[in-house]
């Protein structure tokens, strides 16, 4: 009988016990990736973090953040930084649950950008059709733009209004954490050092200077030019023009003016930055930049650095601006 009690109250307590946020770690095939010059993998991780309701309301389907991910940095780097599974828990079951979902985007020289090229790979693609395609057809999404949010950090936050402004038909709501890249990349961070440099020399530069390959690769790519496969910004040591001009054109706040109705027709935008971030001029240009063209956005400016408030900001800004902006099944 002791042991029967015994069993019915562990029962009782599993019962009572609270549904968790599950994370699933899975391999998306991008064939928009496949193929590029660098030998990106188009084979890619992504973690799929699951709400507390997903594995008890069988039925039911849910709306879904794709959380992007900054430069020289991973999926993985970004799930030890952010408590993805912990934050949806914590919003508990109801109306407001969603799916998260981080891809990586890591390649060569740190990062996509979030771009397309034949150098890089097509990453664009790789978000905006192979990822999202996979995820609605093995997950119980909802897949409407209403119900879907687009949220990075960084690099991440740069991608995040490129895509946007680019795919409105498949996003709803955006939300740019301490975006960077909003400024034209300007004359000054090129070299022609760079230009007479091996492989090897490249990959042991510092993080900073790597982004010159990393943009370079995303945004001026030239399939003839090897090793890099990219105009790196200088001709016969001094300024290329015409690269400087490829550059400008990939930045939001270059891009915004052609794309109004596209940001207008968003249900909800936010940017935020840090006081003491260092790409606290791009992310004042761009909400400059879009106050003067009329598009609604959520501006802060909170006390903190680029990214020593992100883990504390996902739960407490960004998943109740989702939560807000983004509709469920109908």
């Amino acid at each position: 009988m002791r042991r029967i009690l015994a069993l019915l109250a562990a029962l009782c307590a599993l019962i009572a016990m609270p549904a968790l946020a599950r994370v699933e770690k899975i391999t998306v095939h991008s064939p928009s990736v496949a193929g590029n010059l660098e030998g990106n993998s188009p084979d890619r991780t992504v973690y799929v973090i699951l709400p507390p309701s997903y594995d008890t309301a069988k039925q039911r389907r849910f709306p879904v953040v794709y959380f992007l991910h900054g430069f020289n940095s991973t999926a993985d780097t970004y799930m030890g930084r952010i408590a993805f599974d912990d934050d949806l828990k914590a919003m508990g079951k109801g109306p407001q649950e969603m799916i998260v979902v981080v891809p990586d985007s890591m390649t060569k020289w740190g990062g996509s950008m979030y771009s397309s090229s034949p150098t890089i790979g097509d990453f664009e693609g790789f978000i905006v059709r192979d990822l999202i395609g996979w995820i609605d057809g093995h997950y119980r999404s909802v897949p409407r733009r209403e119900a879907r949010g687009l949220v990075g950090h960084s690099m991440g936050g740069y991608g995040t209004l490129r895509l946007g402004m680019k795919y409105p038909q498949l996003f709803g709501a955006l939300y740019a954490m301490n975006p960077c890249c909003q400024i034209p990349r300007p004359a000054s961070l090129i070299d022609p050092k760079f230009d007479t440099m091996s492989v090897e020399q490249a990959l042991a530069l510092d993080w900073m200077s790597r982004g010159n390959f990393a943009v370079a690769a995303a945004w001026s790519p030239n399939p003839g030019k090897a090793p890099f496969f990219a105009d790196l910004g200088t001709k016969d040591g001094k300024a290329d023009n015409f690269v400087l001009a490829q550059w400008a054109a990939n930045s939001p706040a270059a891009m915004a003016a052609q794309y109004v109705p596209a940001l207008k027709s968003m249900a909800g935008i936010a940017i935020d930055t840090g006081d003491t971030d260092f790409v606290r001029p791009d992310d004042e240009l761009i909400h400059a930049h879009l106050t003067k063209l009329g598009v609604p956005h959520d501006w802060e400016m909170y006390v903190g650095d680029h990214g020593n408030r992100i883990k504390e900001r996902f739960g407490s800004k960004v998943l109740p601006f989702f939560a807000k902006h983004l509709k469920g099944p109908k």
